[in-house]
């Protein structure tokens, strides 16, 4: 009976919304009274590569975060991107097979962990480890994790949707930025903007530095490609402020480079494509696939006559096309509605 109250109370806040950072502040606070776990990381993911962004987190091995995110990703067992739904490490016949237990957290007294995904046909949106000290969670307490996990996706989509806003025309624009991580994610050097860029989007607490905890995540990516765990692109956009979206990338620098730099880890920080941007939104705001084939010919400047000629459509199904996505994005007219999308 608790469980279910519980749930209510989750679904109402995933229809309250807000914006993700306040949304994951309230759902951890409800998780808590419910499970009462000890330490929690509760990422945002793009919705495509699934790697992660934006963390909010109160783990145990804080000054350890680059080694973490490694092998975060690095650990093949009840990782994320082939979860569905809720997995528990105390239900592992052998939990030492996970690699970021074995290597960190057993070191820091965790004894469980429950690693949920949020996810729909649409994407992959967040996931979320929740680490406990003392004791296993209970069958119970995963089935009641289990079924938050679509009520939490749906909202975590709607509050990436609601972040595609037209950017003021003055609004400044990031250049290229660059953090050169060592093979062991530390950072080695940075572009003189990249510390304000990361700075929001993970805001310090106050007196400490900002941690690149999302430059971690792509690299960290990039090593699971190469490890051949997983094979996402180690790319993430993410949400900056005020419509501005970013897009990380992680590649190894050449054995060109000095022989100090040599195998380091390159993290680019830019604004978001047109293309790349247009392909969250659809994702973002639950457009069909024909809706979004129609969506970016409208963006390349297409009229309905030559979206129907390229679709092979007749107008009149390309004007119903339309007319569904002007609902699904709660717009009315085709300047707004790409102004949202492309951010102009």
């Amino acid at each position: 009976m608790a469980y279910a109250r519980s749930l209510e109370r989750v679904v109402r806040l995933c229809e309250a919304g807000g914006d993700s950072r306040n949304l994951r502040v309230r759902l951890l606070d409800e998780l808590q009274i419910a499970t009462g776990f000890d330490a929690y990381a509760f990422l945002l993911t793009d919705p495509e590569t699934a790697v992660g962004c934006s963390p909010v987190a109160d783990v145990p091995c804080l000054p350890e975060l680059p080694k973490m995110s490694r092998l975060k990703y690095l650990t093949a067992l009840d990782r994320w991107t082939a979860l569905d739904g809720v997995a528990l490490l105390s239900d592992l016949p052998d939990p030492s097979r996970n690699l970021l237990w074995r290597e960190l957290l057993r070191d820091y007294g965790v004894r469980d962990i429950a690693s949920l995904v949020f996810k729909d046909r649409f994407g992959c949106w967040g996931f979320l480890d929740l680490y406990r000290y003392d004791r296993a969670f209970s069958a119970a307490e995963a089935a009641y994790l289990a079924r938050l996990t679509a009520p939490v996706s749906t909202a975590l989509r709607r509050s990436q949707a609601g972040t595609f806003v037209v950017r003021p025309s003055h609004a400044p624009r990031p250049g290229p930025l660059v953090l050169l991580l060592s093979p062991d994610l530390l950072v080695l050097a940075q572009t003189p903007e990249t510390y304000t860029c990361l700075s929001l989007l993970v805001p310090p607490e106050d007196g400490r530095p900002a941690v690149p905890a999302s430059a971690y995540n792509v690299a960290a990516q990039l090593l699971a490609v190469e490890a051949g765990v997983d094979a996402h692109p180690p790319r993430s956009r993410v949400h900056l402020a005020d419509g501005l979206w970013l897009t990380l990338s992680a590649a190894r620098i050449g054995d060109a480079a000095p022989p100090a730099r040599r195998r380091a880890i390159a993290v680019t920080i830019e604004e978001t494509s047109p293309t790349e941007r247009l392909a969250v939104f659809a994702r973002a705001f639950a457009l069909s696939p024909r809706e979004g084939d129609l969506l970016g010919h409208l963006a390349r400047g297409g009229d309905n006559h030559t979206v129907a000629c390229l679709m092979s459509l007749s107008e009149l199904t390309v004007q119903d096309h339309l007319k569904s996505i002007f609902a699904k994005t709660s717009t009315s007219a085709r300047g707004m509605l790409l102004a949202r999308a492309l951010g102009a």
